[in-house]
């Protein structure tokens, strides 16, 4: 299983400005977010929840409201 980062340190780490770059992704029927914190060379982070190893959503608009949540500002989409 890929390392991952948990909703409460996202939250922190937004508020810091410490998250360079959010993805979301597709997997199959359902949705996926990621961030990036170093530059390009650095890997991208799953998010994870207290419940899952890694965080799914239905669909993009339910993501698109949960990043608004949250407090990002903007996002890269990867079909």
């Amino acid at each position: 299983m890929r390392e991952g980062i948990h909703e409460d340190a996202l939250r922190v780490m937004l508020e810091a400005g410490a998250v360079r770059e959010v993805l979301v992704s597709r997997e199959d029927e359902k949705w996926g977010l990621a961030i990036r914190l170093g530059g390009a060379g650095s890997r991208w982070l799953p998010i994870r929840s207290r419940r899952e190893a890694l965080r799914t959503w239905a669909s993009l608009t339910a993501v698109g409201r949960f990043a608004e949540s949250i407090g990002v500002k903007g996002f890269a989409v990867e079909l």
